[in-house]
């Protein structure tokens, strides 16, 4: 059997467990295999939204401009999309929610 991978996998273990047991993630599994597999669950993340009271309409701007983010498309490159995606999941996405209101930072 190959060890190729075995430190790596360890430190992967002890990442997990700090973060499912000291800091209290839920860990959703090794879903690398899984048809559409994506680094940013859209179904968990609208649940996560709607508990913290955003409304749908506010929702969907939001997991639009996110989507649009991860994009990798003519001069973006995957380096230039992962670090806007970390900026909004970090710091949040300004939406406004109707014409004419205020931006809210979901």
């Amino acid at each position: 059997m190959s060890t190729v991978g075995q430190i790596e996998r360890a430190t992967q273990k002890r990442v997990l467990e700090l973060l499912t047991g000291q800091l209290g993630y839920r860990y959703l599994g090794t879903w690398q295999d899984r048809a559409g597999n994506s680094n940013v669950e859209e179904a968990v993340l609208t649940d996560w939204l709607r508990g913290q009271g955003h409304d749908e309409k506010v929702i969907a701007r939001a997991l639009h401009r996110l989507s649009q983010a991860k994009a990798v498309s003519g001069s973006k490159n995957l380096y230039d999309a992962n670090r806007e995606v970390y900026g909004l999941l970090r710091y949040g996405v300004k939406v406004q929610p109707e014409a004419g209101e205020p931006h809210v930072t979901v």
